[in-house]
């Protein structure tokens, strides 16, 4: 029987396979005492999202965790689909990409379709992207980005919501990926993690100067 959301390519799970390796074998390489490695990363766009904007995801995400893998794209599931506000729901497209999660990856869905979540009293309120904080998987929307600054305004997002599933918090640092959007895009102010989410992060094995 098929399941939904679970589409598996023979090279691309060889691909999958051969990065969560890399990372093992980090961890016994000249026997140094070496950071825990952070999970592998799957990037899967969803419907016509730019092949050259997840490749510059793919890139940039690469500086700070090898272990990555980029998927083809993929159908956006119509279950996800909110027609009162013509959205796709966050939630729901978390919880389609956590049906071929392992404990060894977090997978990360773009999109450049507006997506929501659950806010206060507000069913449909319209976010840039979500992530559960710890979780396995996250989800970004291009939909409220600046297109003058698109490629770094999808990497802070991004960062971001990866930042979630490693557990990390809203942070007050305004210049800190971390900080609360707040229904806006504060994203021109973000310079870097602050000290205490980079360290939390380096824990994890996450490559952080």
């Amino acid at each position: 029987m098929d399941v939904p959301g679970k589409i598996f390519k023979f090279p691309q799970i060889l691909r999958e396979i051969h990065a969560i390796l890399i990372l093992s074998l980090a961890l016994f390489s000249c026997g140094q005492s070496v950071p825990r490695a952070s999970k592998v990363i799957v990037v899967q766009p969803f419907g016509d999202f730019s092949p050259a904007l997840s490749s510059s995801l793919y890139q940039q995400l690469k500086r700070v965790n090898s272990g990555i893998v980029l998927r083809a794209a993929m159908p956006l599931p119509e279950m996800a689909y909110y027609p009162v506000g013509n959205r796709y729901q966050a939630d729901s497209l978390i919880r389609y990409l956590s049906q071929s999660d392992s404990r060894d990856t977090i997978l990360i869905g773009i999109t450049n379709k507006d997506i929501s979540t659950s806010k206060n009293q507000i069913r449909d309120w319209g976010v840039m992207g979500l992530g559960y904080r710890p979780g396995d998987a996250c989800v970004i929307s291009t939909y409220r980005l600046s297109k003058a600054d698109l490629d770094s305004q999808l990497y802070k997002v991004a960062i971001h919501e990866l930042g979630h599933t490693q557990g990390l918090s809203h942070c007050k640092d305004k210049t800190c990926f971390m900080r609360d959007a707040d229904g806006g895009n504060p994203l021109g102010e973000e310079k870097d993690f602050c000290p205490d989410c980079k360290s939390t992060l380096r824990s994890k094995g996450w490559w952080l100067k």
